[in-house]
């Protein structure tokens, strides 16, 4: 038995969430979702809970409920709170401004680093050294994220470049003499 699979989950106040065959769409303050979910997944919705269950008892529907779980989950977070993630900008010189909709990097590189928001994903600087990725689709923001910390990641002697907030860098040590 999946631990995750079996937890319906709660539909709260404001979302609208409706079936169509395999396909869950999710409606909410922020905006609408969709998604469909495999066929060794059976889908029930009664009294304010989406319930999932595998249709049979092999390894691949086993695996289709607890992610099919997540992420519908996750569609139902995002439609009602949405998702941020934050990066932070570690060394001299570093530095994010907004441009517009895009943000504008400064990375040590001999120009600016432009990136467009991808659709549904919002940019914020409160400070020069932090961004904050902002959107409704978890795995859009994380991507997002992922990319911008792909132009320049933390080094590991003197931890300079653009990383998670809270993650730490394995420092080494340098040459000695």
């Amino acid at each position: 038995m999946s631990r995750i699979g079996k937890k319906p989950i709660p539909v709260p106040n404001g979302v609208t969430l409706s079936l169509d065959g395999q396909t869950v769409s999710v409606k909410g303050p922020k905006g609408q979702l969709s998604w469909t979910v495999a066929d060794e997944v059976t889908l029930s919705h009664e009294n304010g809970e989406l319930s999932l269950s595998p249709r049979d008892d092999t390894a691949r529907a086993r695996a289709m409920w607890g992610l099919s779980r997540s992420l519908v989950a996750n569609m139902v977070t995002g439609v009602t709170e949405g998702f941020e993630q934050t990066l932070e900008l570690v060394g001299v010189g570093y530095r994010a401004a907004m441009k517009g909709q895009s943000l504008s990097l400064q990375l040590g590189f001999s120009h600016d680093v432009d990136i467009p928001p991808p659709p549904g994903i919002t940019f914020a600087v409160p400070k020069q050294t932090e961004v904050k990725i902002s959107g409704i689709d978890k795995q859009a923001v994380g991507e997002t994220a992922a990319r911008i910390r792909k132009i320049r990641p933390p080094e590991p002697y003197k931890g300079k470049g653009v990383r998670y907030a809270g993650e730490t860098v394995r420092r080494k040590e340098g040459k000695k003499k």
